[in-house]
């Protein structure tokens, strides 16, 4: 009598139709997560190519135009010493090369000045749109966590 009560209770409670069901249910919720779970991870990746992309395009522009705003500081300084140096073989005294040297030496000193603050503001704007994408992209992955 032992063993039947045994089967009994055991039949109770493990039906084999059950646990399958459960079983399936189970495969299927974890394959709905897992296919939800990768669809984000695709999405995160696209939008991270894409902002690495727009950061690398802003780099390259920036420096192209930084590269060309220092050959034009070059070209300015070359052209100017190059005049200085055709006025220094007019000069006939002594008073007039001081002259002529300190008022170069003045203009070149405002010209430094002058292509330092420039340099610095372009420089400037190129940081900013090397960061613009990755800020953007930053504030957008904070603002979805403060939604959720």
């Amino acid at each position: 009598m032992a063993t039947k009560k045994t089967e009994d209770a055991f039949a109770l409670s493990f039906d084999p139709a059950k646990f399958a069901d459960s079983f399936r249910d189970f495969a299927e919720k974890g394959a709905a997560q897992s296919k939800d779970a990768y669809a984000k991870m695709k999405t995160a990746a696209e939008e991270a190519t894409k902002t690495v992309e727009a950061t690398l395009e802003s780099a390259q522009s920036g420096s192209v135009e930084l590269g060309l705003k220092a050959i034009n500081a070059l070209r300015t300084n070359a052209e100017n010493s190059l005049s200085h140096m055709e006025a220094l073989l007019g000069v006939k005294s002594l008073s007039e090369l001081v002259e002529l040297q300190t008022a170069f030496i003045r203009k070149q000193a405002e010209l430094a000045v002058e292509q330092a603050k420039t340099m610095q503001e372009a420089t400037r704007k190129v940081a900013e749109n090397v960061a613009k994408p990755g800020k953007e992209a930053a504030e957008k992955v904070v603002s979805t966590f403060k939604k959720a």
